[in-house]
């Protein structure tokens, strides 16, 4: 008796969840936990506060645990929330890790490519880079999105974003930078102004002139206001900031408000037809930014974006830039 029992083990006694929570929650939920804001953290990742609320509290009610302090002044994270922000963001990391390699399984160029370009790189660029894409790259689904600096590093953490063209150096941890050229900057000023034509202008002019500048946040604003530094510039001269693009600050040049500094590849699109204004150069070495591709450090499709990186310096070759390998230095200037 009983012989017929043996080898048979009791059952294994486990929680079971009958409920798992989704991405979009832990999503919802690393977004408030990074910007203790939800309206700020519902702009991150592109959802409707309400919605982002909701999915908070879902969350909450899935796990069985309050994850969030909400006063009517400021969001906390609860002590359990502080730990599992944590886990969170690595089953986040974990997925957009899977989606990668999924991608790179595949062949190269193939499926879905969502590019990030600053505004003062976009308009002068991706046309080279349209062009490349539509006749090297045709099984390629290239999605382009305009965004500033921070906000495109942010997606690209994110996984929203697979990779950047951007002025450099970014100095953020996780970051791989792909080089792909230098440019000069140029001033930009009245046509009867007194340095308009000259192409020995000294930095130290920029000590005194009504310079004006793009608005807080966009990259160029920031390394223009280095190079006036650089030059000797007080922080008690006059600097006008009253554009939020290239193409209207170049109108107000054209107005008589002041001067401005431009990329080189700029130059064209923005000054071309305009007979009220005109260009200087700088006297060697010239003030200039590097332009480069950045991407997830250890990123799957890592050679690929190699591959694409060389292919650019080549499409780039008729640009008025520098053209520059993964090995060089920092930038001239």
């Amino acid at each position: 008796m009983g012989q017929g029992n043996q080898g048979i083990r009791p059952k294994q006694h486990t929680r079971q969840h009958t409920k798992q929570p989704s991405l979009s929650q832990l999503r919802a939920f690393t977004a408030v936990a990074e910007h203790l804001h939800f309206r700020d953290a519902a702009a991150a990742i592109g959802m409707s506060q309400p919605a982002l609320s909701g999915a908070v509290s879902t969350l909450e009610e899935t796990l069985g645990v309050q994850l969030i302090e909400r006063t009517t002044r400021k969001v906390l994270l609860s002590p359990a929330g502080e730990r599992l922000a944590v886990r969170a963001g690595a089953v986040l990391d974990a997925v957009a890790a899977l989606m990668e390699e999924a991608e790179a399984v595949r062949a190269p160029f193939t499926g879905v490519l969502r590019l990030g370009v600053i505004p003062t790189v976009a308009p002068y660029l991706l046309p080279t880079v349209l062009r490349l894409v539509h006749e090297r790259y045709v099984d390629l689904d290239l999605q382009v999105h305009e965004e500033q600096t921070s906000s495109l590093l942010e997606g690209l953490a994110a996984g929203r974003l697979d990779l950047l063209l951007l002025a450099v150096p970014l100095g953020v941890p996780g970051v791989t930078e792909i080089p792909l050229f230098d440019e000069d900057f140029v001033l930009v000023m009245e046509q009867e102004h007194w340095l308009g034509g000259r192409s020995d202008i000294p930095r130290d002019a920029l000590r005194e002139l009504p310079l004006l500048l793009l608005d807080e946040g966009h990259c160029l604003r920031d390394q223009a206001l280095d190079i006036c530094r650089e030059a000797g510039r007080t922080e008690g001269a006059p600097v006008t900031t009253t554009a939020a693009g290239l193409s209207t600050l170049v109108q107000l040049v054209a107005g008589g408000l002041g001067v401005t500094l431009l990329p080189r590849t700029a130059v064209t699109v923005e000054t071309g037809r305009n007979e009220a204004l005109a260009t200087g150069y700088f006297a060697d070495p010239a003030p200039a930014r590097r332009v480069a591709l950045a991407m997830r450090a250890g990123s799957a499709r890592g050679g690929e974006f190699e591959e694409l990186a060389a292919a650019l310096r080549e499409a780039m070759k008729p640009l008025p830039v520098r053209l520059v390998e993964k090995s060089d230095d920092a930038p001239r200037g």
